[in-house]
């Protein structure tokens, strides 16, 4: 599933990332890839910004500010019981 295109903030430093895998095990939408022995992002637009990448890797070669943008725009619609919104307008 893609979320609006260009606003999500989840970045990689590929200089820090050791190839691991762990975050292509604990993203839910297939945000990553290996590819010459290191993570890459297949499509940014893929990323919900739940931050289990983050949370995960242990070489901090992710950063996400989890909870913002369609992650949080579907949580809050989910707990107010309105309509999903993507809080990047």
């Amino acid at each position: 599933m893609k979320y609006l295109s260009n606003v999500s903030t989840l970045r990689l430093q590929a200089a820090k990332c050791t190839g691991c895998g762990v975050c292509l095990k604990v993203c839910p939408h297939a945000v990553f890839v290996i590819k010459n022995k290191k993570a890459v992002i297949v499509d940014l637009n893929f990323c919900m910004e739940c931050g289990a990448c983050k949370m995960n890797c242990s070489f901090n070669a992710l950063e996400v500010k989890s909870g913002v943008g369609c992650a949080a725009g579907i949580i809050a619609g989910a707990l107010r019981g309105t309509e999903a919104s993507c809080l990047c307008e």
